[in-house]
């Protein structure tokens, strides 16, 4: 098994038994060169033994659906199989299907839930590739509203018809970053984890949500997939496997001057043919896009 150098601030249980070695310390090795306290979002994603109530061998359904105005939503799922070997736990990610396939190693002695890994790593991807952003950077921004500006409420959740008590932990990464000209219609964009040791994996939902529709002049049509939540609202994955209600944990937002100004100076006076990776040309609709996973069930182990 491959194991990784401790780093300031980032838990070594997460990365020495959960995550396969480069995707883990790409996306948690970004932490201050000092130490500092661990916040309590850091604990539940990353010091927590997500699969401890696993019993294995057994295989956890997520549905992935995408929601969004500028490109074609879908639907499709995530699927963790977890195995005891030796007397450790194995995973094997498979993150969604056919040219959207993006899967991890195998990752022996797991402990926290790969899914949680996968998920930000395709985010990361999306905005590299929608903004021509770095990776680096994405990780960075991520690993630090983590480490410093987590939102952490308690919420309840409904999964398999039971009601549980779950942890909804909400990061806006970009909203006060002073570099993010470049991509300034995704700076809106939120990240939501919903945690909850009552349900397999401890995973229960992982989301994003880029909300320009409130923006002056915003072209608010979306393209929406095939028994898609509402906007802003978080996803069922199936009709069976419930739905979280939203937390109580309430965002800054630009104000509408300022969003104005710092959406139309820019972008909208770039001809379309220049416009800059992140930026909308003139007419055309600011990016709303909302990406939801849910766990759906525990599936029959293979025979």
């Amino acid at each position: 098994m491959n194991r990784l150098p401790l780093v300031a601030g980032v838990a070594p249980a997460w990365h020495a038994r959960s995550l396969c070695a480069a995707a883990a310390l790409a996306l948690l090795a970004l932490a201050p060169a000092r130490a500092q306290p661990v916040s309590p979002a850091e604990v539940l994603l990353f010091e927590t033994d997500h699969l401890a109530r696993v019993k294995a061998p057994a295989t956890l359904v997520y549905a992935f659906r995408k929601v969004s105005n500028v490109e074609p939503a879908f639907t499709d799922n995530v699927q963790l199989e977890v195995s005891r070997e030796k007397g450790a736990l194995h995973a094997e990610l498979h993150f969604l299907s056919g040219e959207r396939k993006h899967e991890l190693p195998g990752i022996d002695d797991v402990h926290g839930n790969p899914v949680l890994l996968g998920f930000l790593e395709r985010d990361i991807a999306e905005m590299k590739r929608l903004t021509g952003g770095s990776s680096g950077y994405f990780r960075k921004r991520i690993r630090l509203a983590l480490a410093e500006g987590a939102q952490v409420t308690s919420q309840r959740i409904t999964y398999q018809g039971k009601t549980l008590d779950a942890k909804a932990i909400r990061i806006q990464p970009y909203l006060d970053d002073p570099l993010h000209a470049r991509f300034e219609h995704y700076v809106r964009k939120t990240y939501t984890f919903v945690i909850s040791d009552a349900v397999p994996g401890g995973i229960y939902q992982l989301s994003t949500s880029l909300a320009n529709a409130s923006l002056p002049g915003a072209v608010v049509a979306r393209t929406a997939a095939t028994g898609a939540a509402a906007p802003g609202k978080a996803g069922s994955g199936t009709a069976t496997s419930g739905t979280a209600k939203s937390g109580t944990a309430k965002f800054r937002t630009p104000a509408a001057g300022a969003a104005r100004a710092n959406m139309a100076a820019p972008a909208m006076a770039m001809p379309a043919a220049a416009a800059a990776p992140g930026m909308t040309p003139p007419g055309a609709a600011l990016p709303v896009i909302d990406e939801t996973l849910t766990l759906v069930k525990v599936a029959e182990p293979k025979r």
